[in-house]
Parts: C-alpha cells; sequence; structure tokens
C-alpha cells in the first residue's frame, strides 16, 4: 500500500506538503531561537547548550538534537525526491510546449525549483559552517556559537551566502504553504485568500526574522 500512494502523483504531493509542513515548523523554532542572540553572548550560547540537554536524564546528552536532525534529513529527502520526480513526472507527460502560454505564474512559483537547490546547496554550507566548523572562517570555536555566528556575518561572503538564502526561504515559503494546503485538503474557494495571506505573513516574518540576524552584525548591534 506504501509502494502504491509512493507511485503515485497525489502520493508524491502529499509527502511534499507533510515534509514541507515539518521544516516550516523547523524554521519557525530555529528563527526565535537565532533571536536570542539580541539578549547577548551568554543568552545564545546557553541556549545552544540547552538544545544538546533537552529530555534529560531521560535522553542522553544530545540524543534529542540528534533525532531532530535525523527527522529533518528524512523529511529534507523525501520533500527533495518528491520533488524531482514531479518534475521528471511533468516534464514526460507534456514533451512539447504547449501551443497558447499558460496563465503567467507568480515569480515564486516560478522559482521554485531553482529555489529548492539554493536551499540544498545552502543547508551543506550551513552545516560545515556553523555546525562543524568545516569552512567557517576566524577559528571555529566548540561551544561558542555566538562568536561563531559573529563571525560568519562579518565576512561579505557569509551574508551574502545568508541573504540569498533566506529570500529564497521567504519565496519557496510563500507558495508552498498554500500549496501544501491545497494538497492536504485544507483549501477552498472560501479560504483561499486567507491561506494565502497566512502564506505571505509566514514567508514575510520569517525572512525578516532569519536576516535581522546578519543585519545586527553588520550593523554592530551584534558584536
Amino acid at each position: 500500500m506504501a509502494r502504491t500512494v509512493w507511485d503515485s502523483s497525489v502520493g508524491k504531493k502529499t509527502v511534499m506538503a507533510v515534509s514541507g509542513l515539518i521544516m516550516l515548523s523547523y524554521l519557525v523554532v530555529h528563527m526565535l531561537g537565532n533571536l536570542k542572540i539580541f539578549f547577548g553572548s551568554d543568552e545564545f550560547n546557553g541556549y545552544a547548550h540547552w538544545l544538546r540537554t533537552i529530555g534529560e536524564p531521560f535522553m542522553h546528552y544530545e540524543w534529542t538534537l540528534w533525532l531532530v536532525r535525523i527527522v529533518l534529513v528524512v523529511a529534507v529527502i523525501a520533500h527533495g525526491v518528491s520533488a524531482y520526480q514531479l518534475s521528471r513526472r511533468d516534464i514526460k507527460a507534456r514533451p512539447s510546449k504547449y501551443v497558447h502560454k499558460k496563465p503567467r505564474a507568480s515569480y515564486a512559483t516560478r522559482t521554485m525549483r531553482w529555489g529548492g537547490i539554493i536551499l540544498a546547496l545552502f543547508i551543506v554550507w550551513h552545516i560545515l559552517d556553523l555546525t562543524t566548523g568545516t569552512v567557517h572562517s576566524g577559528g571555529f570555536q566548540e561551544g561558542r556559537p555566538y562568536q561563531n555566528v559573529v563571525d560568519t556575518f562579518s565576512t561579505w561572503y557569509g551574508n551574502t551566502i545568508y541573504i540569498v538564502a533566506v529570500l529564497a526561504v521567504g519565496m519557496h515559503i510563500r507558495h508552498g504553504f498554500w500549496s501544501a494546503a491545497q494538497t492536504l485538503g485544507a483549501g477552498s474557494r472560501a479560504r483561499d485568500r486567507a491561506l494565502k495571506a497566512v502564506a505571505n505573513v509566514l514567508a514575510l516574518v520569517l525572512t525578516c526574522g532569519f536576516l535581522a540576524v546578519p543585519v545586527g552584525v553588520m550593523t554592530g548591534v551584534v558584536s
């Protein structure tokens, strides 16, 4: 039954919708955690340490964090594979261009594919920069995320990569949230306007929230 569902376009769209909502939930929490940087290094570093001790003593050190990471990895892979296979299926179904042009889609809709690629590449860079420290500038300091963040956003390329990725996130959410609602049956003629408004607000809040950190470093508010 699971294979039958997965092989259908509806099943793949459902996987995309559910995995997308999982990632959206994480982004909201992640953004709120990031904003703690404006309360100082002790607050931000303490929050980072708390993430590794969630569930203790029942859960071992970092076990809960690793469970969250595993869920996110599964969601990202499921989302990406579903999107790729649906795209290939759509191309095969219509190998030639339409005789009549389709109605002009929104900018977010037309950039969903390359936006997804940008986000996938950014996730890899973000992990190598602030989790493992492999590509981090200024010398990665284990257990001092506040200083690591300041180091990253003190470079022009760190800011450029992050800002481009955050803008791509905003556009992705703006279209993706509404699309997920349609797939999961929450959409209707009466609710479409409200769902689009929620999608716009979510995209705007998350974009501004994530951009606040590099802007804070660049302006000296966070130093």
